[in-house]
């Protein structure tokens, strides 16, 4: 068991802590004197300005998959922040989502960079069946949907142009529908890629297609009982999982004609030259989340003082990354190395330095494409959770329809601000970080919104309306 030094006087910690004891879990130790924290006494004094956090585990192994999105851990161990909480940290890249996710379960990681899904699946037992739990948000945005250089053809003539000729964005699938139509009519449907039946690729892609009239598909049929595993259900395409990595050289090969998939790997495909990104997530659904920082709830509950500790270097990292067009260019070369995302520093900073090329030469500035910290970013809103819920009651990977209740017990069971709140906490006493960083007071639930490219309105408070609004998808 190591002890982390937190160089504050304990009055103050103790006043920040206690601020937000009505939000606190009992898994989760201060590592204090109780009797101290629920009686405090203004004249209380400490000899020493050194106070102890009790680290229960203080070597880790972290696993992530070479996205530019695992920045957030790669930049807590690369600057040093991991190593200030006490912590000695291995990160290792793993060969997909599946295994990443069973290597969590089964403790060969203490935790991971994840698909914001892959929690939320894993605890309602869709696909694996396991509790995972996070206390944290590691970026907003960051994805975008390529298609083949031949299917570009055939859309561009019919996506609308502005004054100077080039497409006007955000693209929508309007120009793709009667390329799915052809090819559904002669009995081929147009075969495309995603990450992992859980990820946002999967629901932002489905998402895309649908808003323009196009059936992703569906992975249960209430009418007849049927479960498809893959999900193509009375679908107009067909969806497969492809590794992010790997979505560059599966577009060339011609096995799938368009894919939705993480950075660098849009703009791999336009430095190849082999496909173009018609949209992002960003024209999706503006500022949605992406990937979260998860473990088992089993060992946050064997090591919440260590949960707390990465928790506090994963918000200094966010928070660097958002600092400076400087520190994101330092990120990209250290994203660059081959132990890490391993593309090229030019492909990892054309979206990380706030620009997006779509077809050759058309760079557009894109400032909030990647976001790590602005806009609460890092913070785990019950509602981000419960829009992953919806997609999943909206295309049967969840078959049964649920009541509002169950959407907000499943969040508060699987999302815990609780956490990030007493580790941004201490970080403002440490001065690391300001109060008007974070959302304190909030009551875990992002204000409605509709910035969605279909400008449909999503309130996480309603998520039964939500489920119903959709003219395609399951009721």
């Amino acid at each position: 068991m190591k002890l982390t030094f937190l160089s504050i006087p304990f009055t103050a910690l103790a006043a920040f802590l206690l601020s937000s004891c009505g939000k606190s879990d009992s898994s989760v130790s201060t590592a204090y004197p109780e009797a101290v924290l629920e009686t405090p006494q203004a004249d209380q004094t400490i000899s020493s300005e050194m106070e102890f956090l009790d680290i229960e585990k203080d070597t880790l192994k972290f696993g992530f998959i070479k996205l530019t999105d695992c920045a957030p851990i790669v930049i807590a161990k690369e600057k040093g922040y991991f190593d200030d909480e006490g912590l000695s940290v291995n990160v290792e890249a793993q060969a997909n989502w599946k295994e990443l996710l069973n290597r969590v379960i089964n403790r060969d990681l203490d935790g991971a960079h994840m698909l914001a899904g892959q929690p939320i699946g894993a605890t309602v037992g869709f696909g694996s069946q396991a509790d995972i739990v996070t206390a944290y948000s590691l970026d907003y945005n960051g994805n975008g949907i390529t298609v083949s250089n031949d299917i570009w053809a055939k859309m561009k003539p019919d996506v609308p142009k502005g004054s100077d000729g080039k497409p006007i964005h955000p693209i929508k699938a309007d120009a793709l529908k009667p390329i799915v139509d052809e090819a559904k009519t002669a009995g081929n449907k147009l075969k495309m890629g995603m990450v992992f039946p859980v990820s946002t690729h999967n629901y932002e892609i489905r998402y895309w297609l649908a808003a323009s009239g196009i059936n992703p598909g569906f992975y249960f049929d209430p009418a007849t009982k049927q479960v498809d595993v893959p999900g193509f259900l009375n679908g107009d395409v067909e969806l497969s999982v492809t590794p992010p990595p790997q979505m560059p050289s599966v577009l060339e090969a011609g096995t799938i004609c368009a894919y939705c998939v993480g950075e660098p790997w849009n703009q791999q495909a336009v430095f190849k030259k082999i496909g173009v990104p018609v949209t992002t997530n960003y024209d999706i659904w503006k500022n949605n989340p992406e990937k979260v920082f998860g473990v088992s709830k089993e060992w946050a509950e064997k090591n919440p003082n260590t949960w707390l500790a990465v928790t506090k270097a994963l918000i200094r990292a966010g928070k660097w990354l958002d600092a400076s067009l400087d520190n994101r260019k330092e990120a990209a070369k250290i994203l660059s190395q081959p132990n890490y995302v391993g593309a090229p520093y030019e492909v990892i900073a054309n979206s990380m330095t706030g620009t997006f090329e779509f077809e050759v030469g058309d760079k557009r500035p894109m400032p909030d494409f990647n976001v790590f910290f602005r806009y609460n970013a890092s913070y785990p809103f019950y509602s981000d959770c419960i829009w992953f819920l919806t997609q999943m009651v909206r295309w049967g990977q969840i078959p049964e329809q649920k009541a509002d209740d169950w959407y907000h017990e499943m969040a508060k069971n699987i999302y815990r601000p609780d956490v990030y709140e007493r580790a941004a906490k201490i970080l403002v006493a440490e001065g690391k970080a300001e109060t008007s960083d974070f959302p304190f007071g909030t009551d875990g639930y992002r204000a409605p919104s509709t910035d969605f490219i279909d400008g449909n309105s999503y309130d996480g408070r309603q998520p039964v309306d939500y489920v119903n609004s959709f003219s395609i998808g399951l009721k």
